[in-house]
Formats: C-alpha cells, sequence, structure tokens
C-alpha cells in the first residue's frame, strides 16, 4: 500500500481494477476526459492509506456488530424463545430481507448522480444502527406479543436500511480502494472483525444471556452491537477521502430506473447467470434460521451453547476470510464462490446426518467459513461486471433479487419445519446449493479474466 504501488502514470487503472478498460475509454473520450481520469486516480491512490484504514476500521467494528445481529445462533433462538413458533421465526427472517427488497434500488437512485456519497450513508447506516437499539429497548420495556410485534417490525426496518447501506458502502468501496486492494481489505477486516464477534458471541452467551443479565441478556447483547456498529461509522466518517467521479449518469426518477433494469443485466453477458447464481444460493437460506434451533434441541438449549456455537460459525469467519481475500486477490473471486458452495452444502449434510458435539461444532464452522465466503465473493465479484456509472444500481439490482428469494425462503422453511421437520428443510437447502454450484460451473466465468462491456 506505499505510493510506489501507483500504477504507471501513462496508462491510469480505473476503479474497476482494468487497465485495458481504462486506455480504451480515455483514448475514446479525448485528453481533457484522460486528465479527469488521470487525476481521479491519482486521488484514489494519494489517499489510499487514510481510505484503506477507514474502510478496514469501518468494516472491523461496524461488521462485528452487524455479525451478533445476522449469525443463524442469538436471533433466530430470541424469536423463537419470544413467539414459541418455527412459522414466527422464519417470517422474522423474511421480514428482514423483505425490508432490503425494494430500499437498494431507492439507495442506489439517490447516490448514483451524486459526486460524494458519504452523507448519504451517515444517514442510511445510522438508521439502520438506530434500529438495533431498538431491538434492546423493546426487550427491555416490552412482553408478550408487544414484544415479537415489535422484534418483527424492527427487523423489517433493519433490513430496510442495511439494503439500502449495502448498496452505498459498496459504491464507497469501490471509489476508494482498487480492484487489486480489496480481496486483501475484506480479508483482513473480516478477520479481525470475525475474531471480535466470535469472543464477543462466546462471552455472551456465557456470561451475559446464560444468567440473564441486568435481567434481559439478550437486550445487553444487541446494545453491544449498536455500540459497536456505531463506532464503526464514525470511523468511516472521521477517515474517508471522497474523489469526485470524472463521470456521473444524469439524476433519474426511482420508476424509470427500474425500467432499466433488463438493459443493465444485459449490458454485461456475464451478470445475468451470476445473478441466477445469487437468487438460487440465497434460496438455500431458508435453513439458516433453524441451524441453532436443531443444534441445540439434542444438546439443551442453553446461553453458553449458543455462544459456543457462535463461537464456531464466526470463528470460522475469522480464520477463512484471510484465505478467501487472498486467494480472491490472485485468482478472482469466481473460486472463492465455488469453493464456499462445496463447503456449504458438506456442512449442512453433516449437521443433517451427524449429532455428537463435535461433528456440530464442526458443521457450524463450516457453515461460517462458507457464508462469509459466499458474502466476500458475491460482494467483491458484483464490482467487476459493466461499467463505473452503472455500479450502483447494479449492486442494487443483485441486492433486490436476494432480498426477493430470501424473503420467500425462510417462511416456506418455517412451514416445512412445521410440517415435516427441520430435516426436511435442510434437505431442500442442500438441493438449491447443488444446483446453484452446477449453474456456477456451467455458466458463469471469471470476470476478472475478460473483458466486460463498457459503454
Amino acid at each position: 500500500m506505499n505510493r510506489d504501488e501507483t500504477p504507471p502514470q501513462a496508462l491510469p487503472v480505473a476503479p474497476s481494477g482494468d487497465p485495458g478498460l481504462a486506455s480504451a475509454a480515455i483514448s475514446q473520450a479525448g485528453p481533457e476526459a484522460e486528465a479527469r481520469e488521470a487525476e481521479y486516480e491519482a486521488f484514489v491512490w494519494d489517499n489510499l492509506r487514510r481510505n484503506y484504514i477507514g474502510n478496514y476500521l469501518h468494516g472491523m467494528l461496524g461488521m462485528t456488530g452487524f455479525r451478533l445481529i445476522n449469525a443463524p445462533t442469538f436471533m433466530p433462538v430470541y424469536i423463537h424463545m419470544i413467539s414459541g413458533s418455527n412459522t414466527i421465526v422464519g417470517l422474522a427472517q423474511a421480514l428482514q430481507q423483505v425490508g432490503g427488497i425494494i430500499s437498494p434500488i431507492f439507495g442506489a437512485t439517490a447516490i448514483e448522480h451524486r459526486t460524494k456519497v458519504m452523507p448519504a450513508a451517515l444517514w442510511m447506516g445510522g438508521l439502520g444502527r438506530v434500529q438495533i437499539i431498538g431491538m434492546a429497548l423493546a426487550g427491555w420495556f416490552l412482553q408478550g406479543q408487544s414484544l415479537v410485534y415489535a422484534m418483527l417490525a424492527l427487523l423489517f426496518l433493519f433490513g430496510v436500511f442495511m439494503g439500502a447501506q449495502r448498496v452505498v458502502f459498496g459504491m464507497l468501496m469501490a471509489k476508494v480502494i482498487p480492484l487489486s486492494r480489496r480481496g486483501r481489505l475484506q480479508a483482513w477486516r473480516n478477520a479481525t472483525g470475525g475474531l471480535i464477534a466470535a469472543v464477543l458471541a462466546w462471552v455472551a452467551g456465557k456470561y451475559i444471556i446464560q444468567p440473564n443479565l441486568f435481567g434481559h441478556g439478550y437486550s445487553v447483547t444487541f446494545a453491544l452491537a449498536a455500540l459497536l456498529t456505531s463506532l464503526g461509522l464514525w470511523a468511516l466518517q472521521v477517515l474517508l477521502r471522497e474523489p469526485e467521479p470524472p463521470n456521473l449518469p444524469p439524476k433519474a426518477r426511482f420508476r424509470d430506473r427500474v425500467r432499466d433494469f433488463p438493459a443493465l443485466i444485459r449490458s454485461d453477458p456475464g451478470y445475468a447467470p451470476f445473478l441466477l447464481v445469487q437468487m438460487l444460493t440465497t434460496a438455500s437460506r431458508m435453513a439458516v434460521p433453524f441451524y441453532a434451533i436443531y443444534a441445540t434441541s439434542s444438546t439443551g438449549l442453553s446461553g453458553a451453547v449458543l455462544g459456543l456455537l457462535a463461537l464456531a460459525y464466526l470463528g470460522a469467519d475469522t480464520v477463512s476470510n484471510l484465505l478467501w481475500g487472498y486467494l480472491g486477490d490472485r485468482t478472482g473471486f469466481r473460486l472463492v464462490l465455488l469453493i464456499s458452495l462445496v463447503i456449504w452444502i458438506g456442512a449442512t449434510a453433516i449437521l443433517l446426518g451427524l449429532h455428537s458435539p463435535a461433528s456440530i461444532f464442526l458443521a457450524f464452522f463450516g457453515l461460517g467459513a462458507a457464508q462469509s465466503g459466499y458474502m466476500m465473493a458475491a460482494q467483491t465479484m458484483i464490482l467487476e461486471f459493466g461499467n463505473r456509472e452503472e455500479m450502483p444500481m447494479r449492486i442494487a439490482i443483485s441486492s433486490s433479487a436476494e432480498g426477493i428469494t430470501s424473503s420467500i425462503s425462510p417462511i416456506l422453511g418455517g412451514l416445512v419445519a412445521d410440517a415435516f421437520g427441520y430435516p426436511a428443510v435442510f434437505g431442500i437447502s442442500i438441493g438449491f446449493l447443488i444446483i446453484s454450484l452446477v449453474a456456477l460451473v456451467l455458466l458463469v466465468k471469471e470476470p476478472r479474466h475478460r473483458q466486460p462491456a463498457r459503454v
């Protein structure tokens, strides 16, 4: 990350990371555009150290808190505890995903024409963190059906702002971190964040949830998550230096951008099959809310057991992210995605077929490694299709598509679990993963090793 790593000034590297694309686009646009592109690129590399640290701290602290909310341990078991229903567990997961269906499109529409993205990131990220605070307060002040309804509403709103945040922060990283550095950045921030989250999850399970600290152990855990995510957002705000892009699309209305979806999907021939893989994989997440419920049913439901499973799941995130990040930087992230799907299938099969404490721990370790690999690969590959001007809306399309499938599948998972049991849910999930793996092998090419379309 030293300044002497800057690409040669005679051939500026666009934020897409493809030198060939940069030179082709610049040569077609003329000397003035070339100067603007060179100025943009110089700003990125001159401020790389500061922006790298800001993104690292934001990811490490912010994602630590979010992992405590999104990991398939504390929240599903908490919802099951206050509702007593598998269907409600699935509904809670679905509502969170429903919230993220349309909001990414609004987020992309709000930022794609703006020279600065950070102000929108503060609003959207801040409102997402408010929902976590609301979850903590709901546990302290509500009970019975009122608590269930409040948690469902808060999870829905959490999904709304997280969907918009995914677009905004994805665009921010694409603007300030060159492609050749994104994998290792995500590797280290996810690894250290995962380590903190794993230790915190174990501490929360053993010393906060099991003894029901202050009478509301889960609320204390949610409050800690809100604190960590807020510190991460503050660090990014203080450190980030954001360049102004040389080219921006004009401001467009929401409905007009929705009409552009088919053309955006077709603009890069590799994007449509990648989108299919994303939707199939997220459909398999119908089993995610029931991993911990199924595992603890044979060991006795306790905070200590939950903490141990969370430690395995988040600890795998810590260990594997270093591998995923450096492997992705070296080979491209298609290979990361492929390996992740294979591990996901194997871990689910272990959880379904073996019931010893060691095998359950191993299964959760595999699930953590697989899902962290999928998330890193999906979030990074999406930045490598098409051109820079389309990037916010392309992220929004993927986020919305994932939201549709991942909102329907948990409800179906809950209904299947109530009617046929958890093994049926896991079997269907494995089926989706196998289809996704086949589609990836046959249809998706590594975007880094080809010439993407550029308008």
